[in-house]
């Protein structure tokens, strides 16, 4: 009987220890949550795109690297290889349909590929693979009538190749096939892509 006792009062003790033990870690990430950062997904141009990035995530290609070889197929059913660009300069731009910074810069891109096409070819990689289905990237281009190029990254190799670990990323590609200026994480706007096409060589 006295062991029977001694028991059932150490498992009441065990238990007791736990659920203190629980309370006090609930109240420690209670307190520490309130103080991690807030993040802007309203659409606004000045927000550096949609996805947190980890602390440890990769940094990006860096100016003077070659920019990866691609070969995508486009939403007309095309295909489009980087190398055969060689002595174009080109903007390489990073989206998805649920990214709304994304929807906010594809006009801007639209205007400047109407004007400038013929300087800069305008390359949108769609993250193919973060999409529900298809069918969404193809009725949202339908209704907007974007004309630039939509390359379809089924796999996400593109993605990972440039490390766009957040969208929008665009990259800026020389007619030399090295990027010549950092990427640009969050949505671009008209004069943003004048300035990069002027600084491109």
């Amino acid at each position: 009987m006295l062991k029977q006792i001694s028991a059932g009062l150490f498992l009441l003790i065990l238990v007791g220890f736990i659920v203190y033990s629980e309370v006090g870690q609930g109240t420690e990430k209670d307190n520490s949550s309130e103080e991690l950062t807030k993040y802007d997904v309203s659409g606004k141009t000045d927000q550096e795109g949609t996805a947190m990035t980890a602390p440890n995530a990769p940094k990006g290609l860096e100016v003077g690297d070659e920019a990866p070889d691609f070969e995508l197929e486009t939403l007309d059913g095309d295909k489009i290889k980087l190398s055969e660009l060689k002595g174009k300069k080109v903007m390489i731009n990073f989206w998805a349909t649920w990214c709304p910074p994304c929807k906010v810069e594809m006009p801007e891109m639209e205007r400047f590929h109407e004007k400038y096409g013929d300087e800069v070819e305008v390359l949108a990689i769609n993250a193919t693979g973060t999409e529900s289905k298809l069918r969404n990237v193809e009725e949202f281009i339908e209704e907007e009538g974007y004309t630039f190029p939509i390359l379809l990254d089924q796999e996400l190799e593109t993605n990972d190749d440039y490390q766009a670990v957040s969208l929008p990323t665009t990259y800026f590609i020389g007619t030399d096939g090295v990027i010549q200026q950092p990427r640009k994480v969050g949505p671009m706007t008209y004069d943003f892509m004048i300035e990069m096409k002027d600084s491109l060589k």
